[in-house]
């Protein structure tokens, strides 16, 4: 009888990173006794109230997440620091593990977040954790993040298909009046351009903003390449070039190679550095301008030069 509830109780526990509750060793037909038996024996260890890990004291930090939401009840979610860390947005778990639920009961360990507005839509799961959307996620930890880590965050969550413009914009409309709502409403502006792929693409949108630079496409395919950045109208690419992306000789022929092929298809290059960009912008910003001046559509050519005398 006692292998059989076992291996029932592991069977419940498996999906859950090693975890159950109480409230399902009471389902399983064990009584107040039998549950204070196996935490004196060591086959449970109690992690919060109602929670318990089956066998072993956990070390998988999946495990204290789930653990963490299952003493907060039901309809509870990891959110905030804990769920960006989920979600690969932070690189690491800080302390206390954070969970939104509908009644915030204290918890010793946890910082436990009320929110009555918490919908079916701003849940799901992830790791097998019940856990915050990446949209919600990024509204929550919106104020905690700078200009740039929050327009990396959105633009990596949508480059790993875990989030689209539509979710985010659907979020916002269900919060249109906070300062999370302002922030975010910016990396959405153009929902048609690509997600970046780098701090260094996010830094020259920001810097193309400040110098009231045209705004152009990101990541998009040019004459058959991929290119960093596009001004269409002024058939201009910017190529952003930082020395670890560049320093294999292969690398190196082949930007050359891509810039010939542009070149072929009346299409110029040019390459900006990541230190003139954040050393020399302003003169950066103005050569650009003078580039895309002589470039514009209604520009006037210049003079074909003189034919040299045979």
């Amino acid at each position: 009888m006692l292998e059989t509830l076992d291996r029932a109780i592991a069977a419940i526990a498996a999906p859950q990173h090693g975890v159950v509750t109480h409230r399902q060793l009471l389902d399983l037909g064990l009584g107040e006794d039998a549950i204070q038996y196996r935490v004196r024996t060591g086959r449970l260890y109690r992690l919060h109230r109602g929670v318990y890990a089956v066998g072993q004291r956990p070390v998988s930090p999946h495990a204290h997440a789930i653990a963490a939401v299952l003493a907060c009840g039901a309809h509870a979610a990891l959110s905030h620091s804990s769920a960006a860390t989920l979600w690969g947005i932070s690189n690491r778990w800080s302390s206390p593990l954070e969970v939104t639920a509908r009644t915030a009961h204290r918890h010793t360990g946890l910082r436990v977040h009320r929110s009555s507005r918490l919908t079916p839509r701003d849940v799901t799961v992830h790791f097998g954790i019940p856990v915050t959307s990446p949209a919600r996620t990024l509204f929550d930890n919106a104020r905690r993040l700078d200009d740039r880590a929050l327009a990396r965050a959105v633009n990596d969550q949508r480059r790993a298909c875990y989030l689209s413009v539509g979710d985010l914009a659907e979020l916002l409309a269900r919060h249109p009046a906070t300062r999370a709502t302002n922030r975010l409403r910016k990396q959405i502006a153009r929902p048609d351009r690509a997600p970046t792929r780098s701090e260094f693409e996010d830094a020259f949108l920001a810097f193309a903003e400040r110098y009231a630079l045209p705004e152009p496409d990101v990541n998009t395919r040019v004459a058959g390449h991929e290119a960093d950045i596009f001004f269409p109208a002024h058939r201009l690419v910017v190529e952003l070039d930082g020395y670890e992306f560049h320093r294999e000789p292969d690398q190196f022929e082949s930007d050359r190679d891509r810039d010939a092929d542009l070149l072929a298809a009346r299409i110029a290059t040019v390459r900006v550095t990541w230190e003139r960009l954040h050393l020399r912008p302003a003169p950066e910003a103005s050569r650009l301008h003078a580039i895309l001046a002589q470039r514009a559509p209604n520009a006037p050519h210049p003079p074909n030069p003189p034919t040299a005398p045979v």
